[in-house]
């Protein structure tokens, strides 16, 4: 058995392999970056190796630095883990050649499966299906045009070296093929230097079903099930589930053993993941209507769903036929146990385009009810150099129904904050009526479109909900033969609001806190977003209600822009002033129709929390 192990990576899926390795007896060496001088994977492992600033290209990217490390450090094998150059099959010779131990394919293996064209002859010479298409050699823009008219539109025009959705196209119309060829070839040049095309018809309602393969040394290969990742934004996956709905015995059993003839085709060794797409046009997938993609061969990011239903730790496994041994299983004894679901949260604003959210976790509390496989901790800050993945969660249930709904709640429960996340989009993907049914394509995410965005702001129902977590007074807003009257005056978010407080919440109460630090109950969270939630003042009946147009800082910060004049006229909701705080701009806005009495504030100014910085006086 291998005893010290290097990750050439970085992030969660490092910390992941620690995670084994330290329960298998095994050092482990990270490697970092500039950037992750403080990171997860770097406090996590044994030790700790410095490879160069925080571009990937010079760090985690340069093979020769990571080699070295692991021969400086003792380490015996080294792990590529996925991205970087797990699947650079120079890299895997040169960590052979240095007499260390890859964990992962021959590299042989990997260049068989690196370009898309020849991995798909070689998968139609091993008997299984491919997507119909072009992959000749001729690569003039007549040839190709004329093969996608023969194909029929819409066809696919995909980079022979492509991956992770770049440099590939959709063409509806004969029209838009020589365009969408040109931005292609661009593409496919800029991102991996070749910019050879493939032709593929384009499948109406298209469903990403891969198969967990693994190979030994002694001329074994298993299947260990299907994964449905058919719900992509853009080609890239956001929520993966085993095993795909709808799934019969009788199809499992075909796309399965086309796997398996798949690797042994390219002599595999180690967790790979053949790829396929199917038509689920028919509600369900049919046999004859799934068609190869590609393989990875690499760990994938899903492979927790993999390993829930199957109670196998596959990087175990991968550490063990590394080291020489067989399988730990034979194919007859894997078997489904349950539903699993995986959602990909990332650091990423879907408000601003799904623009990555960079910053330091000020708040970083996942609900720990389902797997959580995490790269940061609270503290830690996410760095604009990396992918902006920052956790994966994982529920598994005895079905596909009870694993859906765990994997909601604890999103719905976690709180992270000032990073903005896509969990409340994931809450409503999980939500949405086709994904509950089960119809899931790659096409769902587009079609959903705005109805899976989150709200801009909390609900009334939540702001009154909080204001019993901010001090109270006694009898605070009572009339005589009048309801009691009680406002609380809230900065959401950076965001004047006013909150009506629960009449239960008017007596035996405390006096209201100040605009001190805030304390940790003050963040709330509603359909996955987390909202810091504030007081700033009370108002009512005997406390008057004159200065309820004051608007105040919500936290120390730097006024950037000012909208407003003094003697302006304002309406509800309009932008009043823009206040940066936490590397976050925050909007403060007008809490009714009225004018602009007073204005405190001027274009770069530092402002300190509770400071007044304009009133509004309401309209008659």
């Amino acid at each position: 058995m291998i005893a010290s192990l290097l990750i050439a990576n970085r992030g969660e899926i490092a910390c992941r392999i620690i995670r084994t390795a330290r329960a298998m007896g095994i050092r482990t060496v990270a490697v970092y970056s500039d950037a992750d001088a403080q990171a997860l994977h770097v406090r996590s492992a044994d030790e700790a190796v410095h490879i160069g600033s925080s571009p990937a290209r010079e760090s985690y990217l340069v093979g020769e630095k990571i080699i070295a490390a692991a021969k400086a450090t003792g380490a015996e094998a080294i792990h590529p883990g996925y991205g970087f150059l797990s699947e650079n099959a120079d890299f895997a010779q040169a960590v052979i050649d240095a007499g260390l131990i890859w964990v992962g394919p021959r590299p042989h293996s990997i260049r068989a499966m690196g370009l898309k064209d020849a991995a798909k002859k070689l998968m139609q010479d091993a008997g299984v299906p491919t997507t119909p298409g072009y992959l000749g050699e001729d690569q003039s823009k007549a040839r190709l045009k004329a093969e996608a008219d023969a194909i029929g539109y819409p066809v696919l025009i995909k980079a022979v070296a492509g991956g992770g959705g770049k440099g590939m196209r959709k063409v509806d119309a004969a029209a838009d093929f020589a365009e969408a060829l040109a931005s292609c070839r661009r593409e496919a040049a800029s991102s991996f230097g070749n910019d050879a095309v493939l032709l593929e018809k384009y499948i109406t309602n298209p469903r990403h079903i891969e198969v967990q393969v693994f190979g030994d040394t002694h001329g074994n290969v298993v299947h260990l099930f299907e994964r449905d990742c058919s719900l992509q934004r853009r080609h890239q996956k956001v929520i993966e589930e085993a095993p795909a709905p709808g799934m019969t015995e009788f199809t499992r059993a075909a796309i399965c053993d086309a796997a398996v003839r798949a690797a042994k085709a390219v002599d595999y060794v180690g967790a790979g993941t053949i790829e396929f797409i199917a038509d689920g046009s028919a509600g369900h997938i049919k046999p004859d209507r799934v068609w190869f993609m590609e393989m990875n061969t690499r760990l994938q990011v899903e492979h927790p769903v993999t390993e829930e239903i199957t109670g196998v730790d596959l990087v175990e496994w991968q550490l063990r036929v590394a080291s020489g041994e067989p399988l730990p299983k034979k194919q007859h004894e894997l078997s489904i146990n349950g539903h699993a679901i995986e959602a990909r949260l990332y650091a990423e604003d879907p408000a601003k385009g799904f623009l990555p959210s960079i910053g330091r976790l000020e708040r970083f509390e996942l609900d720990g009810s389902v797997r959580i496989d995490k790269g940061v901790y609270q503290g830690a800050s996410i760095s604009p150099y990396y992918d902006p993945m920052i956790a994966k969660m994982i529920a598994h249930s005895s079905d596909r129904e009870g694993a859906r709904e765990d994997l909601v709640r604890a999103l719905n429960d976690s709180v992270i904050w000032p990073v903005r996340t896509n969990a409340a989009f994931l809450m409503n993907l999980l939500d949405h009526p086709d994904f509950v049914a089960g119809s899931v394509d790659t096409g769902l995410i587009e079609r959903a479109g705005e109805t899976l965005m989150p709200p801009d702001a909390p609900s009334d129902d939540l702001l009154s909900d909080s204001t019993g977590d901010y001090g109270r007074q006694a009898l605070a807003g009572f009339r005589l033969n009048a309801p009691p009257r009680r406002e609380v005056v809230l900065a959401v978010n950076g965001q004047i609001r006013t909150a009506h407080m629960p009449l239960h919440d008017y007596v035996d109460q405390k006096p209201l806190a100040g605009p001190a630090d805030p304390p940790s109950e003050m963040f709330w969270t509603e359909e996955g977003q987390t909202w810091r939630i504030g007081p700033l003042r009370v108002s009512g009946a005997a406390t008057g209600a004159a200065s309820d147009g004051a608007i105040l800082s919500p936290m120390p910060g730097r006024i950037i822009a000012v909208a407003v004049s003094p003697d302006e006229r304002v309406t509800k909701g309009q932008k009043l002033l823009t206040l940066e705080a936490m590397k976050m701009e925050h909007s403060l806005v007008a809490p009714f129709d009225g004018t602009v009495t007073e204005l405190n504030a001027a274009e770069g100014g530092q402002v300190s929390e509770g400071a007044l910085l304009a009133k509004i006086e309401k309209a008659d």
